[in-house]
This record gives C-alpha cells, sequence and structure tokens, in this order.
C-alpha cells in the first residue's frame, strides 16, 4: 500500500495548484476506512496553514448525486474556515479545476447529537437552519473517482455560503428547491431528496463520523447534503438556491 501521508500530499497539492490528478484509492488498496484516514490527513495540511475546522458537510445523500457520480453511498467530509464564502459573495472558479455548484440546507448546532437520537429531539440539538449552497471540485481528472477516492479527497469540498439563519420549523422533510444560474431556474428538487428528510443526514453524520473517532460540537456547521443534482460553476454566473420557507443563499462566479 502506498503510503497515506503521500496521497494526502497529492491530493492538497492538486488543490493548492488546480491540476487534476489520477484516481488514487484503486492502486494504492485504500478501502473506505483507510480512505477516512487519508482525508484527515489532508485536512491536516489545511490545518497547519492556520485554517479551522468548523463543521462536517455530508456527500451522496440524494439518489440524482449518487447517479451523477456513479457511487452508492453515503459520505462525509470536514469543513474549515477558509471554505466559508459569505452570502452574496465571491467564489474564484480560476482556482478550481472541476468547479460545481449545488443547493442544499445548513444546521447549526447547539449541542452535541447523541447517534441514534430521535428526530423528535431534533429541535434542542440543533440551534438554527439555513438555505445554503456548496461549491464542489474533485480533484480527480474528468470529475470520476471511486467510492474512496471521493472520501480521501474530502468529498471534493471546495466552498459554501449559508444564508440567513432562523429558528427550525416544524417540518422540513419535504420543503421546495430551486437551483437558479443568472435567474434561471436550471435544477428543481425537494429537501425530500436528502435521505428523505435533511434531519437524517444529521443522524447519519453524527453515526459515521463517530465510527472514525470524530465527535461534532456546538456551534459547527453541518451541510445536510444537496438537494439536486450539481451543476458546472462558470466565470461570471451569479447562483441562488431557494429553498421554500427558508429563503435563499446566493455567490457570483469569478474568474
Amino acid at each position: 500500500m502506498t503510503d497515506l501521508a503521500t496521497i494526502a500530499e497529492r491530493l492538497d497539492n492538486a488543490a493548492r495548484t488546480a491540476t487534476a490528478i489520477p484516481q488514487l484509492a484503486a492502486d494504492a488498496g485504500i478501502d473506505v476506512d483507510t480512505a477516512y484516514a487519508v482525508q484527515e490527513a489532508l485536512v491536516a495540511h489545511r490545518l497547519a496553514r492556520g485554517e479551522t475546522l468548523v463543521g462536517l458537510k455530508m456527500g451522496l445523500t440524494s439518489r440524482a448525486k449518487m447517479a451523477q457520480v456513479g457511487v452508492d453511498e453515503v459520505i462525509w467530509g470536514r469543513l474549515t474556515d477558509a471554505m466559508r464564502v459569505d452570502d452574496g459573495g465571491t467564489v474564484s472558479v480560476g482556482g478550481l479545476i472541476h468547479p460545481r455548484v449545488e443547493p442544499e440546507v445548513a444546521f447549526l448546532l447547539d449541542r452535541l447529537p447523541e447517534p441514534g437520537e430521535p428526530l423528535a429531539d431534533f429541535a434542542s440539538a440543533v440551534r438554527a437552519v439555513a438555505p445554503a449552497l456548496e461549491v464542489i471540485d474533485s480533484r480527480y481528472r474528468d470529475f470520476t473517482f471511486s467510492l474512496p477516492d471521493v472520501i480521501a479527497d474530502n468529498t471534493s469540498a471546495a466552498a459554501y455560503v449559508i444564508g440567513p439563519w432562523q429558528p427550525v420549523p416544524a417540518g422540513i422533510d419535504n420543503l421546495g428547491v430551486l437551483l437558479e444560474v443568472d435567474g434561471r431556474v436550471v435544477q428543481t428538487g425537494s429537501t425530500a431528496a436528502i435521505l428523505g428528510d435533511p434531519r437524517r443526514a444529521l443522524t447519519e453524520g453524527v453515526r459515521l463520523a463517530g465510527r472514525h473517532g470524530v465527535q461534532l460540537r456546538t456551534g459547527w456547521v453541518f451541510l445536510a447534503g444537496a438537494a439536486t443534482a450539481a451543476v458546472p460553476l462558470k466565470p461570471g454566473a451569479h447562483v441562488r438556491a431557494v429553498v421554500e420557507s427558508l429563503g435563499t443563499a446566493s455567490l457570483k462566479a469569478i474568474p
């Protein structure tokens, strides 16, 4: 097996230089559990440069997204403060390889949820909810990868935008979602696409991250996953996510 630190360094260099690399997992003999170890080592490079962990994100929580990238298992990744973009702010796509954007739902944690905690107790664990956008950017050539590959690559995390926080409504399991580019609707969906209910994504995140010794923290952001398939993000594009009852989150792509 190739040294995991070396793989993490290759992925880090690929992201910093916007240079696509071949898939790594198959040749290196990496399975899912080992891929999470690579992810931890990869994010450690960012932390060593002064970034701070601020939350977790889920990936492949919708059937559309699983079909889009050709995998079939829910995954999770890490968020740092450097990935955060202000609502209405800009994202430089010139520093990315395959930038794509998708609409999401974000939670602000008020306390650490317990593994297997009933959804009925969800409101006491979450301080607020907001519409969100996530920019993803696989570091692999042609945006193709296996499940261990994408996990090792921190689930293609690149940037995220969170709209205005607000109290958690009684139900968030079937809210309409629109993804607009330059004022035109390019994707439509529902929060039901996120594991049937975005709250289940938090339950899964707690369980899966806990298997690898990672506990969510009070004040962290949690991105529940995409409600639609991702679309390419091109320079000059104005992108907006509209989530029924929750509002909007937006960004502008610059070169």
